[in-house]
Parts: C-alpha cells; sequence; structure tokens
C-alpha cells in the first residue's frame, strides 16, 4: 500500500475517533492540517494517556490543547461560572482571563467579588490592581494597592510589593519606586526584583550603580545551580543586554 494512501487512511480513522469522543476541537484540525504529524501528536498526547495513564501525557495533552485551542479553557469556565456564580469559580475565570490578556474583564470579575461578603480579602484586591497594572492604569493599581496595605497591614505577598514597586515606576514616582526596589531587593525570590531596580537606575541616568547591581546579580546567576540559571535565564539575559549598553 503507498506511503500516502496509509498516510490518509490513519489520518481519517483519528480524525474519525477524535469526533466521535468529543475531542475534534482541535485535534480533527490539527490531523488534517499537519499531515502525520497531527496523527503522532493525537496518539502521544490523547490515546497513550488515556491507555497508561500518564501523568506527563496528561500535561503534554493541555499544552497541545492551549497552543493550538488557547481559549478553550475560557470558555470552559465561563460555562461553570454560568452553572455556579461562586467565588472560586470567578477567580479562576478570573486568572485565565488575565493570561489571555482579557484585562478589562479580569478587573469587573474582581470587582464584583470584592462586592461579596466573603470576598473582601486582600488576595482579590491584588487580583483587581494587577489587573489595572495590566491595562496601563498605574495610578489606578498603586491607589488599590495603598488601600489593600491600609486595611490589611500585616499581609505580605512578594507578588504584592513588586506591583507596587512597579506600578510606582509606571505612574512616573522614579524615587518612591527606588525605594520599594532596593527594599525588595533584600527578600524577592528571583533575580527580577534587582533587575528591574537596576534599569530603573539606569533610566534614570545612575549608571554606575545601575552596572554594580547589575554585575552583581548576573554574577550571582553564573554561581547558582543549573537549575536556577534555566528559571532565571530571561532576567539574566536582560541583566546583560542593560549592561552592555
Amino acid at each position: 500500500m503507498p506511503l500516502a494512501l496509509l498516510l490518509l487512511i490513519v489520518n481519517a480513522v483519528l480524525i474519525i475517533h477524535a469526533a466521535k469522543t468529543g475531542r475534534f476541537s482541535p485535534w480533527g484540525y490539527v490531523i488534517l492540517l499537519l499531515p502525520g504529524i497531527g496523527a503522532l501528536a493525537y496518539v502521544v498526547v490523547e490515546l497513550l494517556p488515556e491507555w497508561f495513564g500518564s501523568p506527563q501525557g496528561q500535561k503534554a495533552r493541555r499544552g497541545v490543547v492551549k497552543t493550538f485551542d488557547p481559549t478553550r479553557r475560557h470558555r470552559e469556565l465561563v460555562d461553570q461560572l454560568a452553572i455556579a456564580d461562586t467565588i472560586a469559580n470567578r477567580v479562576a475565570l478570573a486568572e485565565e482571563c488575565m493570561a489571555l490578556g482579557k484585562y478589562w474583564a479580569a478587573e469587573e470579575h474582581y470587582k464584583a467579588i470584592l462586592e461579596r461578603p466573603l470576598g473582601d480579602e486582600p488576595i482579590y484586591m491584588l487580583g483587581r490592581a494587577r489587573a489595572e497594572f495590566g491595562l496601563g492604569r498605574s495610578e489606578d493599581a498603586v491607589r488599590t494597592l495603598d488601600d489593600l496595605r491600609r486595611r490589611w497591614p500585616d499581609y505580605q505577598s512578594a507578588e504584592g510589593h513588586l506591583l507596587y514597586a512597579r506600578a510606582l515606576e509606571g505612574a512616573g514616582h522614579s524615587d518612591e519606586a527606588i525605594e520599594e526596589y532596593r527594599a525588595l531587593s533584600n527578600y524577592y525570590p528571583g533575580a527580577e526584583a534587582r533587575v528591574r531596580y537596576g534599569l530603573l537606575l539606569q533610566k534614570l541616568g545612575r549608571d554606575m550603580e545601575a552596572k554594580v547591581l547589575l554585575t552583581e546579580v548576573v554574577t550571582q546567576m553564573r554561581r547558582a545551580p543549573r537549575y536556577v540559571r534555566k528559571v532565571q535565564a530571561e532576567w539574566i539575559a536582560i541583566a546583560e543586554k542593560a549592561m552592555r549598553s
């Protein structure tokens, strides 16, 4: 049997299988548009995990579905919220909106959550601030985070602190942002806070301070274990580029 005919038959069988098992979208299109490769991906990502229950396969499946149908999870969460309008469902949908860049929708969901008796929590106010910052409204994010700190003075969040520094910087409050970045540098895990601190120093013309700080970051990261360097690769590259400029 000619290879092309065999491939056509295999593709047809797998497309029919995907349709019958409710997986035509996106797999039917993947198999059809990527002959051979699409069929192999369907077998590896869908069928093998189904047969062997592999957690790695399930993870790969989610990754491929996310690639070819990025809004699938969003649609599922919208349906879940329509069935049960709970705080948990709204938070899940708000976070998915954030991941998709739908910051305006995420902000609305967090506003709705905060208006509920059981939703008046600092973590949800932080979510609202993240959405405001994503929309480019740095001043609003600063006000929201100031309100959060006033109402919950004991609440601690490294990510929230970094967001506050970035929002201050985005709103043009450079001196205040410098102070926040300096404080963050003492405890924030990873290189991001220190690199952002160095970039702001550089932006303000404080080149010598910036170079010293960025050099320290790069030197420390080069001495770190390989897995740390891999996780921090983006910020190491940004720091190295800034040192050359």
